[in-house]
């Protein structure tokens, strides 16, 4: 099995993940504007511990965004440089869908009926985007992996409250929830993750065995200040998505 080094500070909260091959590992700390300067460090003592040097990682997977920009720009620039230097490629890894896996392993781990190995898994992610802003994602589970329903975005409060009534959704999670008084209708409600650092793991494995490994090149954190509020076309399909 590949040996996965993951790494995301899109949030004010830090996770590394080093998964495969029985080294699999996990921290969770604080980040923000610490993550700058912890990032190599923990990285480099993650990989120390599991006796493990960079040249045996085959893939560097990081949190692209949305989220902090600094955060964002933090984890692509290490995970780039760290790829760049033992010739491997990246995993840009949604750091909204992050929370999505995270919401997937408490079910998992409570043994919850509500955690199905199908298709029926459906989740909205909203974080708190400061300046009374969302970021916003919906996600299904396939079975193997998340598809994406809705693209992430960011997104006034109003809007998507109006989606929320049109269609109700029947789980969300993210620190919205503690943020903003949202009205989530019968929707189970995840407001903190676990570990993020363990679903972070799980996601570079989904996302290299699917795959979609990349040239360290073209690594990018992804921005979403530029486009805010949902479009009527994604309002609709997000509705329409129910039903397929």
């Amino acid at each position: 099995m590949s040996v996965l080094l993951a790494l995301d500070s899109s949030t004010e909260h830090m996770a590394l993940a080093l998964v495969g091959q029985g080294h699999d590992a996990f921290v969770d700390a604080d980040g923000g504007a610490l993550a700058s300067q912890r990032l190599v460090p923990d990285v480099m003592a993650l990989l120390k511990q599991a006796g493990l040097a960079l040249a045996a990682v085959d893939a560097v997977g990081f949190g692209r965004g949305p989220g902090a920009f600094t955060g964002l720009r933090t984890a692509c620039s290490v995970a780039q440089g760290l790829a760049f230097g033992a010739g491997k490629p990246v995993l840009a890894l949604d750091s909204l869908m992050l929370v999505a896996e995270d919401v997937r392993q408490q079910l998992l781990a409570a043994g919850d009926p509500g955690n199905p190995g199908d298709a029926s898994l459906d989740v909205w992610v909203a974080m708190d985007a400061r300046m009374n802003q969302i970021y916003l994602g919906r996600y299904r589970w396939n079975g193997a992996r998340w598809t994406t329903v809705v693209e992430p975005l960011l997104t006034d409060l109003d809007p998507l409250q109006v989606l929320w009534r049109e269609e109700p959704p029947t789980i969300v999670a993210g620190s919205a929830l503690g943020a903003f008084e949202l009205d989530t209708g019968n929707a189970r409600r995840f407001p903190a993750t676990a570990s993020r650092a363990r679903a972070l793991g799980a996601l570079a494995r989904q996302a290299f065995d699917a795959g979609l490994a990349e040239d360290a090149a073209n690594a990018l954190p992804l921005y979403v200040r530029d486009k805010v509020a949902l479009t009527t076309a994604e309002r609709e399909a997000a509705k329409g998505a129910t039903t397929r």
